[in-house]
Order: C-alpha cells, then structure tokens, then sequence
C-alpha cells in the first residue's frame, strides 16, 4: 500500500493509475505532512469519532483520519477514484468509501447507518465552486453534526470567519455565525499541493453551537434579508430590502425598522451583526411583511 503525504508517493499513484487531477471537480491532491497532521489535530479525532470525510480524492487525508478515528466515511463523488481508494486504503478496515454526490446523498441515513445516530464530525478539503452549497447544506440539514473542518480558498476562509464592517464580511460569515463558531486554523501555501492550485488556501474549523446565538421568528426569512442585503452590498439596507419584491418591505417600512433599532436609515448591510439582522428581521415582519 502507498502512504500517501508527498509529492512522490502521490505522483507514484497518479502515475499507476494514469490519473490527473480533475478541473471539473476542483481536484487538488495534498502533499504537505505538517499540514495534513495540523487537520487532523484540528478536527479533534479520536477513536471515539464517526469521520465523514468529503471528497478523498486519493485516500491522502483518509489514511490520516483511520489512524485516529474509530470510523471514517468517505463520499467521492468521482468514480474514477473508487479502485484507486480501494488501493489506497485497503489496510485500513475502518473506512467505508460511497461512491456519490455529496450534495445528493442522505447524511442522515449515513449518521444514523454507522454511527447509531450521535454526533459526527466533518471533515474536509473543497473545491471553491461548492464550498458553500456542502457547508450550508451540512448545517441545515439538521444532522446531527459535532464540529466540520474544512480547507478552502482563503477568500472563503476569512468571509466565514470576519466580522461586521470588513469587506470580506458577508451573507456566508453571517451563515456560519448563526449555525457555528469559527475559528481559522493554518494558512496553507500552492505549493502544498499537486497540481499548485492558483490561489492560497486555509483551514478551518466550525464548532456547531448546541443552540443558536439569536432567537428569530423566520430564520427563512431572515436569511432572504441577509441575502438580499450582500447581493447589492454597496446599497442601503432601505434601497435594496425594497427593490426584492419577495420580501414585501418598503423603503420607508426600513427605513423606520432601523431608525427603531438606533441605526442610520443609510446603513448598509455590512454593519449590521447578527443579532441586528434577527432584529430587523422580528420588526419587519410584525409590520406585515413576509416572503411570498
């Protein structure tokens, strides 16, 4: 069996297989120990967890993750990648490997197959075109999830991390905040992958809360506010919550909201935290609005 890690062992597999990393699934393999290990750590595993692990890619962070965890399950979606992850992970018998979309599979099924049901811990390394479908798609599911650690574009890693006021605070940090709290792990350099993606990357790791920060009569509701809100940033909160017909507010009915919460009618979206969209939100609605 090749230990995967580095550059050479995964170039032997590659080779073996005639295989090339995929553009259409964001495929970047990685070849960096320290930073394999540095994951590992950050996800807490121990013999006590149930791992699923998306996207393996060749089995490289999935031989890390069976050495410390009492169970991992695998979801590739690339079926090219199933007889080299038999290959890859044959020693280890703690490894389950589905072969589907992540985005498409039941994890609830899978908490409740292989881990009776408790609380599983998430780990990943995702392409920058999906990140943030998996991770919204993981936390409002409802799955009983402990904590996921990611790797991600660094971009996306400071949106899920930043607060209000910064440029890269957004509707994904706002997400992330409501269903858990962040923590940015390592930076990690290209050149810690094969091939070097163009594009820094860092780890993450969100801690799901047991309960969430903010009590909000509509959470759907809400999150069309905020969505609306970063989807024409540079406007005020009054001018675009009004221009969304689905939301049924007008640029008075905000303008009055936010005057009522001790904000400048001229605020945009970028200063409000948390809190102050579950607010905005709870007024709006008691004025009669609501989503069509």
């Amino acid at each position: 069996m090749a230990y995967l890690g580095n550059g050479a062992k995964t170039k032997e597999v590659l080779a073996k297989y005639n295989m090339s990393a995929k553009k259409k699934f964001g495929q970047n393999f990685l070849i960096n120990e320290i930073v394999l290990d540095g994951i590992v750590d950050a996800a807490g595993v121990t013999r006590d967890d149930c791992v699923l692990e998306i996207g393996p890619g060749i089995g490289t962070l999935t031989q890390y993750l069976a050495e410390s965890a009492g169970r991992v399950i695998a979801v590739e979606i690339d079926k090219t990648l199933i007889p080299v992850l038999e290959d890859t992970l044959s020693e280890y018998d703690n490894v389950t490997v589905i072969n589907e979309d992540v985005l498409k599979v039941d994890i609830e099924a899978i908490v409740n197959e292989y881990n009776g049901g408790r609380p599983i811990k998430v780990v990943a390394n995702l392409p920058y075109y999906i990140t943030t479908p998996i991770i919204m798609k993981l936390f409002e599911s409802g799955v009983p999830i402990e904590s996921v650690t990611v790797m991600v574009q660094k971009e996306v890693a400071d949106r899920m991390v930043m607060g209000p006021g910064s440029k890269d605070y957004g509707s994904l940090s706002l997400a992330v905040a409501y269903y858990a709290e962040a923590q940015s792990v390592m930076d990690v350099s290209p050149s810690c992958f094969i091939p070097q993606p163009g594009v820094g990357s860092a780890v993450v790791y969100l801690k799901k809360h047991e309960c969430a920060p903010v009590q909000v009569k509509d959470e759907k509701y809400m999150f069309e506010i905020i969505r609306t809100a970063f989807n024409q940033r540079r406007k005020t909160l009054s001018n675009s919550l009004s221009n969304n017909p689905s939301l049924r507010v007008t640029r008075d009915q905000v303008q009055d909201a936010l005057v009522k919460m001790g904000i400048d009618e001229k605020a945009r979206g970028e200063v409000l935290a948390l809190s102050q969209f579950a607010e905005l939100s709870d007024i709006l609605q008691s004025s009669g609005a609501m989503i069509n």
